[in-house]
């Protein structure tokens, strides 16, 4: 029989399905010691099923729901409106009637709030709060009734439809349970976040409270007293003005009430109540296992508890194995690339990297604690890293005032520390030799792995990485590339003191010699030229949505010739894609396809021999400015010297700089030879049952993939399990700093002189630009004209193909030295990066000014 009432006594977390995300969570809380839950009931889902889902009407509109497109709202808004209707209309069965009448006289209660509880609602992994209605003061069975067809329809709003399209979920799976619970009347009432929502910070509590019902505060109508708690200490205390308050009326409902003048400007809680409540929070908390979002309400002295539910928000806190402070820094700022890591990726950079790191949500952080701790180390980092992303600098600085690093302590050595200060002599044949020792490397590696399977080729993996890493960060490596860095300063420093010139690096290094990235930019440019001349070619190129084009050139005229241009591409560059500090991401080589708009936007928008005359363009520009600087220090006092000093930094900039992004290429290169091998064995344990398809083996850890090739079985609960939680992990976006109390540090650029609106970001490659504004989330999205201004979360070597046509460059994420400043200071591009929300501050369309001299954009 079905069951169509449950007490809230007899309802816990396992009953999702059956009473909802609100209903299960207010279960969980009456079993709670000490929290005191207003009595209440669910009509279970199984009533929502009974009359709404056994509708021919409503099952008809739901058809027409799913088949219209995702982006018309109008439409949208106008079926669910239908449906809405329709709901409110269907009549409930006398059983329902009776089972709801038999538990509002059981509850002797005058008046109750009834509460939608949807079982998309309140999940650890998505907030689906507010989005179906809630009423408040019901008096009577009829209008209880009358309201539980209300909150059914409203799982229909135009918000909760558009979230669940938004979110994945199917409108038919999200069923609604309703809560009617005991009205309590309070004189005040509020929010409790049991971490912070805005810094994270896990030991702060937050609480907002206004007088009166919630609602007016859930309504946006109140502006609301904040109170910040830490560990039994209030550390922040906002009064607001609170004129409006949402109080009941006599015969049910609500009413807005003006709050007396006297009150308005008084404090909702006192400070023995505000502790109160901060120890009500935590023993929640603790019980949930994770920060809570809870609804208060106060009366008659006692805090009630009338809805709790995770924080789904928070970025989580790097896994440590003590409990001493930790300061992380985001390793992707780094490495420009901020999306989440599937665990195969995350495993491999670990295994490379030469101290340790720590995941959170798909993301790898180092704890830099220890090296503030110590003033050498903290001068360095803070010097290094502000030199490369002001931001992280500035969040430092404010990291450096906490009370965990008022006492210095002495170097340990166990991280060695280079000397970011190194300008070694030029050597004509240095990087050439660095060159050379990693491309025989990798070639011996390609040689070696061939044939190796099963457990005899992870350990041949594992073996191999810190073989190859001698070869990878040989010291001098990164003498090279530090020294053109220091290099470019002096020279930005000392021209601008001696001849008033801003950023003259950022000619100087255009073309560069030895710069694998820009000159992969440039040998797209040419595989265009190729197949510019075949019309044919470039129209199957257009119309085309194969992984396999290739095979299917041939047959056409200039396809063979086509396919040789784009093969030897890939022979070199085949290796390379979005986010490839990712194994598990999609290669070029292995899905050619992904190149094709890049291809198409260079036929479109430049004319044959486009490449060879960029390169020599900005040589042109290199060279003239060279020979400009010379000549004007030269007229200046004590000039010869001068000039000789430049010209030597000069050399030095332009021999060393190109080097930068040979490293990176080398990995990329190696870790391709490693997948190519690892994704042959995931096809053997596909073969043998072992696991559904192979991409799977991306889910599990290097030493977990190991241990499923010995014994021949994986836990398929276990790859499910991580699919739904990287789904999770790539709505959030990574801090650049935070500790282990979940402490997001933010970072502020303090400039002057900046017009006003603009948006303010890092200057790393000069000059101003017009332009229009394309907003690019996806390179395979990158469709853009000549003149446009390339708008970006991040930008990995990647995307150097798009680099070529653009105007200028503006990315959230990036330093002085990432990916992105290097290329756009070699194709001569004005950039700005580091540039918080510049996604979402800047549109799609609009036109922009970029100022890559003083680093800010005007939206125009």
């Amino acid at each position: 029989m079905q069951s169509y009432v449950c007490n809230f006594t007899e309802t816990d977390r396992s009953m999702l399905a059956t009473v909802g995300g609100k209903g299960a969570n207010l279960g969980e809380l009456s079993r709670i010691d000490g929290i005191h839950v207003p009595p209440g009931f669910c009509v279970t889902t199984a009533a929502f099923r009974q009359v709404v889902h056994s509708s021919p009407e409503v099952s008809r509109l739901l058809d027409e729901l799913a088949a219209l497109p995702s982006q018309d709202h109008a439409a949208i808004a106008e079926q669910a409106a239908r449906i809405r209707r329709e709901i409110e209309q269907l009549p409930i069965p006398a059983d329902i009637r009776e089972a709801v009448t038999r538990q509002l006289k059981g509850m002797a209660a005058t008046s109750v709030a009834v509460r939608s509880s949807a079982t998309a609602e309140d999940l650890p992994t998505a907030s689906f709060a507010g989005q179906q209605d809630t009423f408040l003061n019901v008096i009577g069975i009829a209008a209880v009734l009358e309201h539980i067809s209300k909150c059914w329809a409203s799982l229909f709003t135009e918000r909760a439809v558009i979230y669940r399209i938004q979110q994945g979920f199917d409108h038919r799976k999200v069923q609604l349970a309703v809560v009617i619970q005991q009205m309590v009347f309070p004189e005040a009432a509020g929010i409790l976040f049991t971490a912070d929502p805005v810094t994270g910070n896990r030991k702060t509590v937050s609480v907002d409270a206004g007088f009166g019902l919630g609602e007016a505060l859930v309504a946006g109508l109140v502006n609301a007293d904040n109170y910040k708690i830490s560990q039994g200490v209030i550390v922040g205390r906002k009064i607001s003005v609170k004129q409006l308050g949402i109080f009941p009326e006599n015969n049910g409902g609500t009413r807005q009430q003006a709050i007396a003048t006297e009150r308005q400007k008084a404090t909702v809680l006192t400070d023995v109540q505000l502790l109160a409540l901060e120890q009500l929070g935590r023993q929640i908390e603790a019980h949930f296992g994770q920060p809570q979002d809870i609804e208060w309400c106060l009366a008659g002295g006692t805090f009630y508890i009338v809805q709790s539910r995770p924080i789904t928000t928070l970025f989580p806190i790097p896994a440590t194995n003590d409990d001493q402070f930790h300061a992380f820094i985001s390793v992707g700022h780094q490495q420009m690339m901020t999306d989440a890591m599937k665990p195969l990726g995350l495993s491999l950079f670990q295994l490379t990297t030469q101290r340790p790191m720590y995941e959170a949500a798909g993301r790898l952080f180092v704890d830099i604690a220890p090296d503030l701790a110590v003033p050498a180390r903290r001068a360095m980092l803070t010097g290094v890293l502000g030199k490369s992303d002001p931001l992280i600098k500035d969040a430092l600085h404010t990291l450096l005032q906490r009370p965990e690093f008022s006492t210095d302590k002495e170097e340990t050595g166990v991280h060695p520390m280079h000397d970011y200060s190194v300008k070694i002599e030029y050597d004509p044949h240095l990087v050439g030799t660095l060159i050379a020792a990693n491309e025989a490397a990798n070639a011996q590696l390609k040689e070696e792995i061939k044939g190796k399977q099963g457990v005899e080729l992870i350990d041949f993996i594992l073996a191999h990485i810190p073989g190859s890493a001698k070869v990878l960060f040989d010291p001098q490596t990164l003498n090279v590339i530090v020294t053109a860095m220091n290099a470019a300063t002096w020279l930005n420093e000392h021209i601008q003191e001696w001849l008033g010139d801003k950023n003259v690096a950022d000619t100087l290094t255009q073309s560069v010699p030895d710069n694998v990235t820009s000159e992969m930019g440039l040998a797209l440019m040419n595989v265009a030229d190729v197949i510019r001349h075949y019309p044919e070619v470039v129209s199957f190129l257009e119309r085309t949505t194969s992984e396999n084009f290739l095979a299917q050139l041939p047959s056409l005229p200039g396809g063979a010739e086509s396919a040789a241009a784009i093969t030897d591409f890939l022979e070199k560059y085949g290796m390379r894609c979005a986010g490839e500090i990712d194994l598990t991401k999609t290669r070029w080589a292995e899905n050619p396809a992904i190149l094709l708009p890049m291809i198409l936007n260079n036929i479109r928008n430049f004319e044959p021999g486009a490449a060879a005359r960029k390169f020599e363009q900005g040589l042109k520009a290199a060279t003239d400015k060279e020979k400009e600087i010379l000549e004007r220090l030269r007229q200046l006092p004590d000039g010869e010297a001068k000039a000789e000093e430049t010209k030597r930094m000069i050399q030095l900039v332009r021999e060393y700089s190109g080097f930068r992004e040979f490293p990176k290429y080398s990995i990329i290169k190696r870790n391709f030879y490693y997948k190519q091998a690892l994704m042959a064995e995931a096809a053997r344990l596909q073969q043998a049952g072992v696991i559904k398809e192979a991409m799977d083996i991306f889910y599990l850890s290097f030493q977990e993939l190991r241990e499923a090739i010995e014994s021949q079985r994986v836990d398929p609960s276990l790859i499910d399990q991580r699919k739904t939680a990287f789904l999770q992990y790539e709505k959030l976006t990574p801090p650049r700093v935070m500790t282990s109390d979940g402490e997001v540090i933010t970072g502020r650029y303090t400039r002057e002189n900046i017009p006003e609106n603009a948006i303010v970001g890092l200057a790393v490659s000069s000059g101003v630009v017009e332009g229009r504004a394309r907003v690019i989330h996806d390179l395979a999205e990158a469709r853009l004209e000549t003149g446009d201004i390339l708008v970006t979360a991040f930008t990995d070597p990647s995307w150097t193909p798009v680099f070529v046509g653009i105007k200028g460059l503006v990315t959230e994420v990036g330093g002085l030295m990432t990916h992105g400043a290097v290329i756009a200071r070699e194709y001569g591009l004005p950039a700005v990066v580091g540039v918080e929300n510049a996604t979402k501050l800047i549109r799609d369309g609009e036109r922009i000014r970029v100022n890559g001299t003083d680093g800010f954009i005007e939206v125009l």
